[in-house]
Formats: C-alpha cells, structure tokens, sequence
C-alpha cells in the first residue's frame, strides 16, 4: 500500500494537509472525496530510502496487531469521546498517531467505511483479525444505548487490566523457560561432543564404571546416532500435537491438561475465573443481555473447558436457570464463585458483585504470580545444580579412580 500527500479543503473552508495510504492515486482520490473534501493537489509521498526503513515497513505490515495497541486505541478514542470531538475527526487524528502500520491500515478502512454510512460497529466487525466479537458488541450496546462514551471508557479499562494481568502471568513464565532451554541445549551440545572425548577414555581403561556414568555415556551415544531421527520424530510429534489441539477435542484435552498442572494449574484457573468475571461485568455494564454476555465471553475466554461452561450456562439460561445455578453444577467454577453470583443476582446488584469478584481473583492472580516468582529462582538453581552436578559426577570420579589407580 502507497502513501499519496494531499492538501485539501474541508467543507467549512479550513486547509488540510496530510499523508493518506491507498492502493493506488485513484482510491487515495476516493477515499479524500468520501471525506466531503475538497482535493487541491496529490501526489505519491516521497518515501524514506535506507535499509532500516524498508525493514520497519516489512515488519510493520506482517508483524501482527498487538494487544498493546488495542488498548491504546481504546484509551484514545475514550479521551477523544469524552472531550467531544466527532468520530469521524476523533479516527484522523488517531490514524495519524498510530505507530502501527497493521493497525492504521484497518483504522483507515474503517473511517472509510463511517464516512460511507456505515455504524461504527458494522466498520469494525470487518476487521475481525483487529477487533474481537466482545469489542464490537460493546461499541454495538453503545450505540443502541446511546452511551459510546461510556462505552470506550469500559473497554479502555477493561483492556488495560486484562492487558496487565496476562502480562504478569506471561513474564512470570518466560525466565524458567528460557533458563530451561539454554540449560537443555547446552547438555546436549555437552552430550553430543564433549562426552565422547572422555567416555572413549574411561572405556579404554578398563575399569568398573559407575552406573549413573553408564547413563551419561549411553544418552550420548543414542543422540551421536539418532539424535538427526529424534530431532525428526520430535518435530513431527510438534506437529502432529498441533493439528490434534486446534480440533475440538484437542483443543479441550489441552485446556484440561492446563488447568490442571500442578501449581501452574491454579495460576491459570484463577486467571480465566477472573476473565469471565470482567468480561461479564463490562458487557452487562454496557447494556449487553445476560444470554449475550454468557455467549461473547464463551468465545473470548481462551480455554475450551471454561468455554464449554460458558456455552452450558447459556442454554440454562435460555431455559430459565439463574446464572448461579448453571455455575454450581461444575467443579471447576468455585462454589465462592456461584454463591458471589447468587447474591448478585437476589439483591440485583450483579454487574457489582461481578466487579468485586473479577477484583479479588486479579489480587489472587497477583499473589499467586508474585509467590512464582520468589520461588523460581530457588527452584531453578537446584535444578541446574543437580543435572550439572550429575554430570560432572559421572566424569569426574571415574577420572579420578583412574588417576588413583597410578
């Protein structure tokens, strides 16, 4: 996509000038036509030269949209409702702020789309790989209600928050499992052409090896000889589990096997509890139903068992069940959980009662997280200690009884 300059007058006479992105000078023309502007001249945008620039391009349309970017446009655009300015205004001046150039593609084709008649939330619903059916279906509720303003300070909120906590669970989990990896291929590389050197040694020897050095010595033969097999089996196992978990029923074994793992397990499912609990609040603070409410959160929760829960509770609902009882027939919802939700639901105060709930597990999901991360580095010294310390043993003292044996 080309960038074309213009200057341009509005309807009420004032001068613009900008930068707009177009497949071509003829849509760029269309796009500034839709806008009730006024072309005085366009032109193809000088492009910056230099390596850099066109890496940053590159990576700036395939790189994705981040889940940090939503949450800054949501905060924009909540300020901008609030202080008044027209949608339309509010999405030029985001477009030319936004860093992202992934994001301001859509954002251009959505205050396109506006310009042209259509409903902010029937612009946004085209752009689902951006925006998500919870996020249209609020900016959907403010609009029927009335309340867009309102509308965007939720989502800005509830973005941040839920931003910052999957944020916290995330690096909680990337040091282990970097120090992890570095400390696995580094064994291997150990295995594969230290190990031999000296196993060649202490087998000419003669000597009784210990058992534990047996081990080390047959571990690196087997990758000597079959490691190119086993890094094949292994990729394709990666693969094969890849494919099983996007299938439904993979999709739940895994989500199982997560929320099931010993102390991690917990962290996760106090995570989703929160998540369900926000999600629903925000949506029933919105004006969204209870059945609609039960339905988005299904599919924006990020685990299939809880998905499921989700998705039984709605068809309870529909039957006439209160929330509360539809939650308390499953072992994974906490009874804590469907009684906070009954009470909600007899005084009439459940959007309230749904915050608080969403409030405490985020503080147990903080504590959980914090007590991870005084423990990891504890753990993670005694397991490096013990496999290095493994190895070391099972080459150095049968060294040594050689030595002693002269």
């Amino acid at each position: 996509m080309a960038q074309f300059k213009y200057k341009a007058k509005a309807s009420d006479g004032a001068l613009q000038e900008g930068v707009i992105d177009a497949g071509t000078l003829d849509l760029a023309v269309a796009s500034l036509q839709r806008r009730n502007l006024l072309i005085l001249s366009i032109e193809p945008a000088e492009e910056k030269k230099g390596f850099v620039n066109e890496l940053n391009v590159f990576l700036g349309y395939f790189s994705g949209i981040k889940q940090q970017d939503i949450v800054i446009l949501s905060r924009q655009l909540s300020t901008l409702f609030e202080a008044k300015v027209p949608i339309v205004e509010s999405f030029k001046v985001i477009i030319t702020e936004t860093q992202s150039a992934a994001l301001r593609k859509h954002l251009t084709e959505i205050l396109d789309d506006i310009q042209g008649g259509l409903s902010l939330s029937g612009a946004m619903v085209k752009h689902p790989e951006a925006f998500s059916k919870f996020y249209v279906a609020m900016i959907k509720s403010g609009e029927e209600s009335g309340k867009l303003e309102e509308i965007f300070i939720f989502l800005a909120e509830y973005l941040e928050r839920t931003f910052e906590l999957a944020r916290k669970a995330r690096n909680a989990l990337i040091y282990p499992a970097f120090v992890l990896g570095a400390f696995v291929v580094v064994m291997i590389l150990m295995l594969i052409f230290v190990i031999p050197n000296i196993s060649t040694i202490l087998t000419e020897s003669g000597q009784e090896l210990p058992f534990y050095t047996k081990i080390v010595i047959g571990m690196s033969n087997i990758l000597r000889q079959f490691g190119i097999f086993i890094m094949f089996a292994v990729v394709v196992a990666g693969g094969v589990l890849y494919q099983y978990a996007r299938k439904a029923g993979g999709a739940l074994y895994f989500s199982r096997v997560q929320i099931s793992m010993p102390i991690l397990g917990n962290l996760y499912r106090k995570l989703y509890l929160a998540r369900i609990a926000d999600n629903l609040h925000t949506l029933l603070s919105g004006g969204i139903t209870v059945v609609r409410a039960l339905t988005i959160t299904s599919e924006v929760v990020g685990n299939e068992v809880y998905s499921k829960i989700l998705l039984d509770a709605t068809e309870s609902v529909k039957g006439g069940s209160m929330i509360s009882e539809a939650f308390g027939k499953y072992r994974d919802i906490p009874p804590l959980f469907s009684q906070m939700i009954r009470i909600g639901e007899e005084t009439g105060k459940l959007d309230f009662i749904l915050k608080s709930v969403a409030g405490f597990y985020r503080r147990d999901v903080d504590n959980l997280v914090d007590n991870l991360v005084s423990l990891i580095e504890p753990i993670m010294i005694l397991v490096l200690g013990l496999g290095v310390g493994l190895l070391v043993a099972s080459v150095l003292i049968p060294i040594y009884n050689l030595a002693g044996a002269f």
